[in-house]
């Protein structure tokens, strides 16, 4: 069994659906969000934990047989940086002390393709080191720092950790007007009838449809063995808002948007992931591509307001 920490967001959830569809019972775990997206319903069992609940993070060993971990489970920072490193570094260390606990043989954790950043090479590759940098978020700082303490906490137990640098990701359950992708809030106007924020058509970078993610973590789990630590996880390819402006009008052709020709910041490359490894080694290929993930998720939007 593979216990799945924030397994009700959106890429818990996929991952969870993306492991009961390669045979293995789950067990997710859920705080805030309880409501059980459809495509779940009956399919896992669902424990309502707050993760820096050190005793009742372990006592899910005691009622279930968790073979494998994947810890998805965050927060989104306040205006205290301090309480969000000490949330999320508390949730961390709970899982890690589960982990060790029972035993399991993996335990992934999400790390972000923001760790990357200030190195000029495209597409990034797990092999590049990573360097000092500015980072734009405190997401992104967090991951940075959470790759060097799951490693080390796990020398010597026998168990794997599994890094995941996710790429940009959205599609169902995502916040409509989060500010980390502008692709669900677009849709979101859009269905109203009005006019999104105006974009421009060249700029783009790494964005991979939330079930590609879900079903690239669920491999990465199950995979017979694995030969590094960390990897990629996104489409492995650069998109752009033209692609989604065009998909977004053969679905819905009076839609209004309003579209700037060119980039914003002028000529340049935008950043995306190289899953060369994911693919290697666990035979990883993107099934959506811009037009069929924006079908997808108009289909899903129909009927569910995130």
């Amino acid at each position: 069994m593979i216990l799945v920490t924030g397994g009700l967001g959106m890429i818990g959830a996929q991952t969870a659906r993306a492991l009961v569809d390669l045979g293995q019972e789950v067990v997710v775990t859920a705080y805030r969000r309880t409501e059980v997206p459809s495509f779940l319903d009956g399919k896992v069992v669902v424990e309502s934990l707050d993760v820096t609940d050190r005793d009742a993070f372990l006592a899910l060993g005691k009622r279930y047989p968790v073979t494998g971990i994947v810890h998805l489970a965050g927060t989104i920072p306040g205006e205290d940086a301090v309480d969000y490193f000490r949330t999320d570094l508390t949730g961390l260390l709970n899982a890690l002390d589960a982990a060790r606990a029972w035993g399991v043989r993996r335990f992934a954790v999400a790390s972000s393709i923001g760790v990357y950043i200030g190195r000029p090479e495209i597409p990034w590759q797990e092999e590049l080191s990573l360097v000092n940098a500015e980072y734009p978020h405190l997401i992104i700082a967090f991951k940075k720092a959470v790759e060097p303490l799951v490693t080390h906490s796990l020398q010597g137990t026998g168990i794997q950790p599994v890094l995941l640098r996710i790429g940009g990701t959205w599609g169902p359950l995502m916040d409509p007007e989060s500010p980390f992708n502008p692709i669900p809030a677009c849709v979101s106007a859009v269905r109203r009838g009005e006019t999104p924020r105006p974009i421009y058509a060249d700029d783009g970078g790494d964005n991979c449809y939330a079930p590609d993610t879900g079903r690239a973590i669920a491999l990465l789990m199950t995979a017979e063995t694995l030969q590094h630590d960390t990897y990629n996880v996104s489409n492995g390819r650069r998109s752009t808002n033209r692609e989604v402006v065009d998909a977004l009008r053969a679905a819905i052709p009076d839609a209004r948007l309003d579209v700037i020709p060119g980039r914003q910041f002028g000529p340049g490359d935008d950043p995306y992931l190289d899953i060369t490894r994911l693919t290697k080694e666990t035979g990883f290929a993107p099934r959506y591509d811009v037009a069929t993930a924006l079908a997808d998720y108009l289909s899903w939007r129909a009927t569910n307001p995130r």
